[in-house]
């Protein structure tokens, strides 16, 4: 197809298991499709559960000075001077210009401790568990789980239980207000934001801040918690994942499915979108 030059191209992307390998959590795989995308001028925008002290550490190690998603969607950090001049509904905080979309961290700790007396030992949390805990958990350094534990909007929750009690435990969360997402390897309890809405408001900006005429983006996941997003892009990519089934979406047209796993199945569905760009080859 031709893609007039007014077109913008952008990559969102989620981070565990798509990205990174889930196992070891590295990105060598990607490198090659990340070199290309690089090489024509495409952001990649990291879109994750993650927090902003993660996102930070990442980015720096992966060269990226692109804004980024965090916490399944709750904010939307751009660098300082990205843009011409500051988006509407941001504020400004240290180096970035930041969109708040979701609930404050705090609300949700409180929520799960309420929860404590009737779901017992069945479930376990990031705050409640500790650094310790949480590298024990995800298998991270425990430097790395410090960074972890800075969240400003959600609360990553680990179920230990029953399937019968799991649905009754976010039955209860949800009646507390909360919206309760399955990632890779924990859910999410977060409220007012999704990866979707976050991903919408974030290309937008671009498009006014560039003076586009459309924008062709890829959204790239490999859970139920990057639907939301996979749904809104112009093309969704499913990486195929070691631990579950693909997510399932409502949409049929403009959807990659990976052969590989994890970053080798990123490169794999990033080279086919490229190959709709002929002028980048």
């Amino acid at each position: 197809m031709t893609i007039a030059e007014e077109a913008l191209r952008m990559v969102f992307t989620d981070l565990d298991g798509s990205l990174l390998d889930h196992h070891n959590y590295s990105f060598h795989a990607a490198l090659p499709a990340l070199q290309a995308l690089r090489q024509a001028a495409i952001p990649v925008i990291p879109v994750t559960s993650k927090c902003r002290d993660e996102v930070q550490a990442l980015r720096s190690r992966l060269e990226n000075g692109h804004p980024f998603i965090v916490e399944n969607g709750a904010a939307v950090y751009i660098p300082e001077g990205y843009f011409p001049t500051q988006p509407a509904g941001t504020t400004a905080r240290g180096s970035y210009w930041v969109c708040e979309l979701g609930a404050p961290r705090q609300r949700w700790l409180q929520l799960l401790a309420s929860l404590e007396g009737e779901f017992g030992d069945d479930f376990e949390y990031f705050f409640r568990a500790g650094d310790e805990g949480i590298a024990a958990m995800t298998g991270l350094p425990v430097e790395q789980a410090a960074l972890a534990n800075r969240r400003e909007y959600s609360e990553p929750v680990q179920w230990r239980g029953s399937a019968a009690g799991r649905r009754a435990f976010i039955e209860a969360l949800q009646a507390g207000g909360a919206t309760v997402l399955q990632g890779g390897r924990f859910l999410s309890v977060a409220g007012g934001s999704d990866k979707g809405r976050a991903l919408c408001w974030l290309r937008q900006a671009c498009v006014q801040a560039r003076g586009a005429t459309t924008c062709h983006d890829l959204a790239i996941g490999d859970s139920g918690n990057d639907c939301a997003m996979l749904e809104v892009a112009e093309t969704a990519l499913l990486v195929r994942s070691p631990v579950h089934d693909f997510p399932v979406l409502a949409r049929t047209a403009g959807v990659l499915r990976s052969q590989a796993y994890g970053p080798a199945g990123w490169a794999q569905g990033v080279a086919r979108w490229l190959q709709h760009f002929p002028q980048l080859g």
